[in-house]
């Protein structure tokens, strides 16, 4: 059996992969690995439990609390809020733990449950390894007065709601129009409201959720609606959440997309300008476009580069103290006011750029050039090899220099499937895809299996 946590919780088909046997296993062991701090100090744990508004969530979060409350956790109960709102009421209540049951912007099928430490922060692999150990160990029962107990978390989204706004530090958004896509998603009950009270005028799609639509045809995986009603509305720009709320992509005016790329490029120039760039460097993942790093390097920003996941860049910001970072596909971390990717904060702060320098989005998303980047999967062939392979290394090596550096070459294997993915960008898309098609035949012809 392989390892049960992923590159962000547990992950899988609700009912199949994800059951109430499997919720309700893993928080008893949560509760012993978690909570250790609280039975240290003679006290009962507390845990703040939430999920977005798939159905799968209603029975899954309810394993969950029983879990939780069987082992003597204290439970409150935010009910649907997003992923970064669960990790901020987890530091701002002092809570011992978190768990978030969602599976972000896969189809509403899927579901998963992940946790948070103390302070809101995602757990190590490690501590991850330890829960999934206590999965096999004795179940810890308690009784009596020691048994958990189970609260309705009732002013969950107003604190989060406060947070929020309190990060633009004053500055308005009246006389912008945006239109949120909240992909039928936990953002629903939040992001509006956020941005009708700091000024904005808003409107909103994907803004239904009934537990089946989650990020059905809307979203941030789904972006031809979110532009058709920028356009339709005369909208200033669009903001587009996933099914969770950690991510934000966003659209301009005339509903050109503005990718996380181009949102951390906007980000990190506003905030070095204004000395909230903590020692002046971004972190961004090797999968972020070539564009990014030169238009940072253009500013003076350093850029450093982690392996895929927000998981790496979350690890790289909290070692170095560093203040912003994120993904092409949108989570972008904003260290100084949340401790993981929050669709809703990145789109406030986009929006409050616009407002502060007078510039569309548009002409803000120019500070950086996008070089043309393609990418081809390889499948059905040996992924530890490519770095062994030096007959593909020279291959590598030879197109690294026909791009003249102008561009780049990217070999990384896929960490859970036979799957090798060469990326190549280049000045030209026809220069970038000759050269993916190459490598990848040599891929294929290296390390077939």
């Amino acid at each position: 059996m392989g390892r049960l946590f992923g590159t962000d919780g547990v992950r899988g088909l609700a009912g199949v992969d994800v059951t109430a046997e499997l919720a309700l296993s893993l928080a008893r062991a949560a509760a012993l690995v978690l909570g250790r701090s609280a039975r240290g100090e003679s006290r009962r744990a507390v845990a703040v439990v939430a999920r977005d508004p798939r159905v799968s969530g209603e029975f899954i979060s309810a394993a969950v609390s029983a879990g939780l409350a069987s082992a003597g956790v204290d439970v409150l109960d935010a009910g649907v809020i997003p992923t970064p709102a669960a990790a901020y009421l987890v530091a701002d209540t002092g809570a011992d733990f978190g768990v978030m049951v969602s599976a972000s912007h896969n189809p509403a099928p899927d579901n998963g449950i992940k946790f948070f430490a103390e302070g809101g922060r995602k757990l190590a692999d490690d501590v991850e390894d330890e829960i999934e150990a206590a999965m096999e160990g004795a179940v810890v029962a308690v009784t009596g007065r020691e048994v958990g107990r189970i609260r309705r978390f009732a002013d969950a989204e107003d604190r989060y709601l406060v947070h929020l706004l309190g990060t633009l530090e004053g500055t308005r958004l009246d006389g912008l129009h945006v239109v949120l896509d909240c992909a039928h998603g936990a953002a629903a009950g939040i992001s509006p409201d956020v941005f009708t009270d700091a000024g904005a005028r808003v409107t909103v799609i994907g803004n239904d959720p009934d537990g089946f639509n989650i990020n059905d045809g809307v979203g941030s995986t789904h972006l031809e609606p979110l532009a058709a009603a920028v356009r339709e509305h005369g909208a200033d720009l669009g903001i587009a959440h996933d099914g969770d709320a950690d991510r934000c992509l966003a659209v301009d005016a005339d509903g050109a997309v503005v990718d996380g790329d181009r949102i951390m490029a906007i980000l990190a120039l506003s905030m070095s300008r204004r000395g909230k760039l903590e020692r002046n460097t971004l972190v961004a993942t090797v999968m972020s476009n070539l564009g990014l790093k030169l238009a940072m390097a253009d500013n003076g920003i350093d850029v450093v580069e982690t392996g895929v996941g927000d998981r790496y860049v979350l690890e790289a910001i909290n070692a170095e103290g560093y203040s912003l970072g994120g993904e092409q596909s949108g989570h972008v971390i904003m260290s100084e006011h949340a401790t993981t990717g929050d669709g809703i904060l990145t789109g406030l702060h986009i929006a409050a750029e616009i407002v502060r320098t007078g510039k569309p989005l548009a002409e803000l998303a120019e500070c950086m050039t996008v070089y043309p980047q393609v990418l081809v999967n390889v499948r059905g062939v040996d992924r530890a090899g490519v770095s062994a392979d030096e007959v593909l290394q020279q291959a590598v090596r030879q197109a690294e220099i026909a791009l003249a550096g102008k561009g780049r070459v990217l070999l990384r294997p896929s960490g859970t499937e036979p799957v090798v993915r060469v990326m190549v960008e280049a000045e030209h898309v026809d220069d970038a895809q000759r050269l993916a098609d190459d490598l990848a035949g040599i891929v294929l012809d290296r390390l077939a299996v």
